[in-house]
Protein backbone atom coordinates (compact mmCIF):
# COMPACT_ATOMS: atom_id res chain seq x y z
CA UNK A 1 0.00 0.00 0.00
CA UNK A 2 1.67 3.38 -1.25
CA UNK A 3 1.87 5.71 1.72
CA UNK A 4 -1.19 8.07 0.01
CA UNK A 5 -3.57 5.28 0.75
CA UNK A 6 -1.98 4.69 4.26
CA UNK A 7 -2.83 8.64 4.87
CA UNK A 8 -6.47 8.05 3.20
CA UNK A 9 -7.32 5.35 5.69
CA UNK A 10 -6.18 6.85 8.65
CA UNK A 11 -7.68 10.18 7.65
CA UNK A 12 -11.06 8.27 7.39
CA UNK A 13 -11.04 6.59 10.99
CA UNK A 14 -10.17 9.56 12.99
CA UNK A 15 -13.49 11.34 11.21
CA UNK A 16 -15.65 8.18 11.65
CA UNK A 17 -14.41 8.17 15.95
CA UNK A 18 -15.17 11.96 15.48
CA UNK A 19 -18.90 11.01 14.38
CA UNK A 20 -19.20 8.62 16.79
CA UNK A 21 -17.98 10.63 19.99
CA UNK A 22 -20.32 13.82 18.60
CA UNK A 23 -23.66 11.58 18.30
CA UNK A 24 -23.10 9.92 22.12
CA UNK A 25 -22.54 13.39 23.18
CA UNK A 26 -26.27 14.20 21.85
CA UNK A 27 -27.83 11.01 23.53
CA UNK A 28 -27.82 8.76 20.34
CA UNK A 29 -26.69 5.47 19.61
CA UNK A 30 -24.46 5.84 16.34
CA UNK A 31 -25.06 2.56 15.80
CA UNK A 32 -29.32 2.97 15.08
CA UNK A 33 -29.06 5.70 12.51
CA UNK A 34 -30.82 8.69 13.07
CA UNK A 35 -29.85 10.88 16.27
CA UNK A 36 -33.15 11.10 18.98
CA UNK A 37 -33.40 13.26 22.11
CA UNK A 38 -34.47 11.39 24.90
CA UNK A 39 -36.86 12.71 28.08
CA UNK A 40 -35.14 13.31 31.12
CA UNK A 41 -38.24 11.99 32.53
CA UNK A 42 -38.55 8.70 34.18
CA UNK A 43 -41.01 6.36 32.23
CA UNK A 44 -42.81 5.46 35.38
CA UNK A 45 -43.68 8.57 36.23
CA UNK A 46 -44.98 8.92 32.55
CA UNK A 47 -46.93 6.74 32.62
CA UNK A 48 -48.33 7.96 35.90
CA UNK A 49 -49.67 11.19 34.78
CA UNK A 50 -51.16 10.68 31.41
CA UNK A 51 -53.99 8.70 30.40
CA UNK A 52 -53.82 5.33 28.32
CA UNK A 53 -55.26 6.68 25.19
CA UNK A 54 -53.00 9.83 25.94
CA UNK A 55 -55.89 12.38 24.78
CA UNK A 56 -55.51 14.29 28.46
CA UNK A 57 -53.52 14.60 31.53
CA UNK A 58 -54.72 12.41 34.47
CA UNK A 59 -54.62 12.86 38.09
CA UNK A 60 -51.23 12.60 39.76
CA UNK A 61 -51.22 9.56 41.97
CA UNK A 62 -50.73 12.24 45.23
CA UNK A 63 -54.00 13.24 44.29
CA UNK A 64 -55.51 10.13 43.23
CA UNK A 65 -54.85 8.74 47.04
CA UNK A 66 -55.65 12.09 48.33
CA UNK A 67 -59.59 11.62 46.80
CA UNK A 68 -59.67 7.74 47.90
CA UNK A 69 -59.36 8.89 51.25
CA UNK A 70 -61.50 11.99 51.13
CA UNK A 71 -64.38 8.79 50.04
CA UNK A 72 -63.40 6.86 52.51
CA UNK A 73 -64.07 9.58 54.72
CA UNK A 74 -67.50 10.32 53.53
CA UNK A 75 -68.28 6.88 53.65
CA UNK A 76 -67.25 7.03 57.36
CA UNK A 77 -69.21 9.93 58.09
CA UNK A 78 -72.61 8.66 56.08
CA UNK A 79 -72.15 4.80 58.29
CA UNK A 80 -72.04 7.39 61.13
CA UNK A 81 -75.25 9.78 60.48
CA UNK A 82 -76.98 6.48 59.47
CA UNK A 83 -76.18 5.28 63.60
CA UNK A 84 -77.57 8.28 64.80
CA UNK A 85 -80.43 8.94 62.81
CA UNK A 86 -81.48 5.42 63.85
CA UNK A 87 -80.67 6.87 67.42
CA UNK A 88 -82.92 9.62 66.99
CA UNK A 89 -85.64 7.05 65.97
CA UNK A 90 -85.38 5.03 68.74
CA UNK A 91 -85.38 8.01 71.48
CA UNK A 92 -88.32 9.82 69.51
CA UNK A 93 -90.51 6.23 69.89
CA UNK A 94 -89.45 6.03 73.64
CA UNK A 95 -90.54 9.92 73.73
CA UNK A 96 -93.61 8.52 72.74
CA UNK A 97 -93.93 5.39 74.68
CA UNK A 98 -96.03 5.51 78.29
CA UNK A 99 -93.60 4.81 80.80
CA UNK A 100 -95.01 1.35 81.84
CA UNK A 101 -97.21 0.40 79.02
CA UNK A 102 -96.47 -0.36 75.46
CA UNK A 103 -99.36 2.13 74.68
CA UNK A 104 -98.53 5.49 73.29
CA UNK A 105 -98.64 7.72 76.02
CA UNK A 106 -101.37 10.62 76.68
CA UNK A 107 -99.03 13.71 74.37
CA UNK A 108 -98.27 11.47 71.55
CA UNK A 109 -102.00 9.97 71.24
CA UNK A 110 -103.62 13.14 70.98
CA UNK A 111 -101.01 14.38 68.62
CA UNK A 112 -102.61 11.30 66.53
CA UNK A 113 -106.06 12.23 67.15
CA UNK A 114 -105.33 15.69 65.97
CA UNK A 115 -103.96 14.33 62.60
CA UNK A 116 -106.89 12.10 62.19
CA UNK A 117 -109.16 14.65 62.95
CA UNK A 118 -107.84 16.99 60.39
CA UNK A 119 -107.35 14.17 57.60
CA UNK A 120 -111.26 13.10 58.05
CA UNK A 121 -112.14 17.22 57.85
CA UNK A 122 -110.10 17.41 54.66
CA UNK A 123 -111.10 13.89 53.27
CA UNK A 124 -114.60 13.63 54.64
CA UNK A 125 -113.39 10.64 56.19
CA UNK A 126 -114.60 8.69 59.25
CA UNK A 127 -112.90 7.83 62.35
CA UNK A 128 -114.01 6.97 66.04
CA UNK A 129 -112.34 7.27 69.65
CA UNK A 130 -113.14 4.29 72.45
CA UNK A 131 -112.30 5.65 75.56
CA UNK A 132 -111.71 2.71 78.30
CA UNK A 133 -111.67 3.44 82.19
CA UNK A 134 -111.19 0.12 84.24
CA UNK A 135 -113.71 -1.31 86.82
CA UNK A 136 -112.19 -2.10 90.06
CA UNK A 137 -108.61 -1.06 89.75
CA UNK A 138 -108.18 0.54 93.24
CA UNK A 139 -109.31 -2.88 94.74
CA UNK A 140 -106.62 -4.35 92.54
CA UNK A 141 -103.99 -1.94 94.08
CA UNK A 142 -105.59 -1.74 97.76
CA UNK A 143 -105.59 -5.50 97.63
CA UNK A 144 -102.65 -7.04 96.15
CA UNK A 145 -100.53 -4.32 95.79
CA UNK A 146 -99.12 -1.68 92.97
CA UNK A 147 -97.24 -4.19 91.10
CA UNK A 148 -100.48 -6.12 90.60
CA UNK A 149 -101.98 -3.24 89.37
CA UNK A 150 -99.11 -2.31 87.06
CA UNK A 151 -99.47 -5.72 86.00
CA UNK A 152 -103.18 -5.63 85.42
CA UNK A 153 -102.50 -2.07 83.08
CA UNK A 154 -100.21 -3.75 81.51
CA UNK A 155 -102.55 -6.72 80.36
CA UNK A 156 -105.32 -4.43 79.29
CA UNK A 157 -102.60 -2.82 77.15
CA UNK A 158 -101.93 -6.04 75.29
CA UNK A 159 -105.25 -7.28 74.77
CA UNK A 160 -106.03 -3.56 73.31
CA UNK A 161 -103.10 -3.71 70.78
CA UNK A 162 -103.79 -7.43 69.68
CA UNK A 163 -107.27 -6.21 68.58
CA UNK A 164 -106.69 -3.38 66.82
CA UNK A 165 -105.24 -2.95 63.36
CA UNK A 166 -102.17 -1.46 62.59
CA UNK A 167 -103.54 2.04 61.64
CA UNK A 168 -105.52 2.09 64.80
CA UNK A 169 -104.04 3.56 67.95
CA UNK A 170 -103.33 2.75 71.47
CA UNK A 171 -102.71 5.34 74.24
CA UNK A 172 -102.64 5.22 78.19
CA UNK A 173 -104.13 8.38 78.98
CA UNK A 174 -103.52 8.02 82.61
CA UNK A 175 -104.08 5.80 85.92
CA UNK A 176 -106.53 3.22 84.86
CA UNK A 177 -107.15 4.96 81.82
CA UNK A 178 -106.98 4.01 78.08
CA UNK A 179 -108.17 5.05 74.59
CA UNK A 180 -108.39 3.59 71.14
CA UNK A 181 -108.48 5.61 67.86
CA UNK A 182 -110.14 3.38 65.28
CA UNK A 183 -109.61 4.91 61.58
CA UNK A 184 -112.22 4.58 58.44
CA UNK A 185 -114.59 3.19 61.77
CA UNK A 186 -118.56 4.91 61.72
CA UNK A 187 -120.07 4.77 65.36
CA UNK A 188 -121.77 1.60 64.40
CA UNK A 189 -118.52 0.24 63.97
CA UNK A 190 -116.64 1.87 66.61
CA UNK A 191 -120.11 0.79 68.93
CA UNK A 192 -119.34 -3.19 67.93
CA UNK A 193 -115.74 -3.13 68.26
CA UNK A 194 -116.21 -1.42 72.00
CA UNK A 195 -118.85 -4.45 72.54
CA UNK A 196 -116.29 -6.74 71.85
CA UNK A 197 -113.38 -5.62 73.87
CA UNK A 198 -115.62 -5.24 76.75
CA UNK A 199 -116.86 -8.64 76.89
CA UNK A 200 -113.31 -9.93 76.03
CA UNK A 201 -111.85 -7.84 79.00
CA UNK A 202 -114.57 -8.64 81.16
CA UNK A 203 -113.87 -12.44 80.58
CA UNK A 204 -110.20 -11.81 81.21
CA UNK A 205 -107.40 -12.35 83.86
CA UNK A 206 -104.40 -11.44 84.99
CA UNK A 207 -101.55 -13.86 86.46
CA UNK A 208 -99.94 -12.74 89.97
CA UNK A 209 -98.44 -14.51 92.41
CA UNK A 210 -100.03 -17.66 91.18
CA UNK A 211 -103.87 -16.16 91.53
CA UNK A 212 -105.75 -14.95 88.78
CA UNK A 213 -106.95 -11.81 89.35
CA UNK A 214 -110.02 -10.70 86.92
CA UNK A 215 -110.46 -7.71 85.09
CA UNK A 216 -112.87 -5.73 84.36
CA UNK A 217 -113.71 -2.18 82.31
CA UNK A 218 -116.55 0.39 80.73
CA UNK A 219 -116.35 1.83 77.00
CA UNK A 220 -117.51 5.35 76.06
CA UNK A 221 -117.41 5.58 71.82
CA UNK A 222 -117.13 8.48 70.20
CA UNK A 223 -117.34 9.52 66.45
CA UNK A 224 -115.73 12.18 64.66
CA UNK A 225 -118.41 15.09 64.43
CA UNK A 226 -116.58 18.31 63.01
CA UNK A 227 -114.78 18.38 66.59
CA UNK A 228 -112.61 21.59 67.04
CA UNK A 229 -109.92 19.27 68.41
CA UNK A 230 -108.19 16.35 69.77
CA UNK A 231 -109.02 17.82 73.40
CA UNK A 232 -112.45 18.20 72.36
CA UNK A 233 -113.02 14.81 70.58
CA UNK A 234 -111.15 13.10 73.71
CA UNK A 235 -113.78 14.48 75.91
CA UNK A 236 -116.87 13.83 74.29
CA UNK A 237 -115.74 9.99 74.56
CA UNK A 238 -114.64 9.79 78.34
CA UNK A 239 -118.36 11.70 79.07
CA UNK A 240 -120.30 8.59 77.26
CA UNK A 241 -117.77 6.29 79.38
CA UNK A 242 -118.74 7.87 82.36
CA UNK A 243 -122.09 7.23 81.44
CA UNK A 244 -122.23 3.96 80.41
CA UNK A 245 -119.99 3.14 84.16
CA UNK A 246 -122.81 4.32 85.81
CA UNK A 247 -125.62 2.74 83.67
CA UNK A 248 -127.37 -0.25 85.01
CA UNK A 249 -125.32 -3.61 84.18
Amino acid sequence: MSRLDRARNAASGRSSRSLDSGLQGLGADPSEGDPVKTSSQPASSVSETLETDGLSEAWPLAARRLIESLSAEVQSLKARLADLEGRAAQAEALADTDTLTPALNRRAFLREVQKTLAFCRRYNETASILFLDMDGFKRINDTFGHAAGDAALIRVCELLMAQVRESDSVGRLGGDEFAVLLQHADLDTAHNKALHLEDLLNRSVVAWNGLEIPLAGSFGVRAFSQQDSAEQWLAEADALMFLNKKSPR
